[in-house]
């Protein structure tokens, strides 16, 4: 049993923005030397999620408008007047994102098959900022043989 464990960064422009991670993560599968076993990808963030979709402008585009729609960077959000109230480290205002990232989640697994991802034509792993601009962590955890 094989196992690898590794972390990188990624810097976001925006939120929302989808960022297409897909050749990195094989990248660290075909390092790991893993031939069949799974990739579970995870964001290290709160408001930065894991997910997997189709890497199609008009779509994603689709994808950051259903975001806003369902909790919009403007609303009132509790959680905003907490981190002003409470906190000295300069954090934004970020309740949306956090509302957000609770639909998408944190990870995705991914098999490993014959040393290669399994995805379908279409598919590819994105990492989605939520907030703003900052630097991400990812870590990719394949297990297998």
């Amino acid at each position: 049993m094989k196992f690898l464990s590794q972390t990188f960064m990624i810097g976001t422009e925006k939120g929302p923005q989808f960022i297409d991670i897909t050749e990195r993560v094989e990248e660290v599968a075909r390092e790991s030397g893993v031939l069949n076993g799974f990739a579970v990808v995870f964001s290290k963030h709160t408001t930065a999620a894991i997910r997997i979709n189709e890497n199609e402008p008009a779509l994603i585009a689709d994808m950051e408008r259903m975001l806003e729609q369902i909790a919009p960077s403007l609303a009132v959000y509790e959680h905003n007047d907490a981190v002003h109230a409470f906190s000295d480290n300069g954090e934004r205002p970020n309740g949306h994102s956090h509302c957000q990232h609770l639909l998408l989640g944190a990870s995705e697994a991914v098999p490993i098959v014959d040393g290669r991802l399994i995805v379908g034509q279409w598919q590819r792993i994105f990492l989605v900022e939520l907030d703003h601009a900052r630097d991400r962590e990812v870590v990719v955890q394949l297990v297998g043989e």
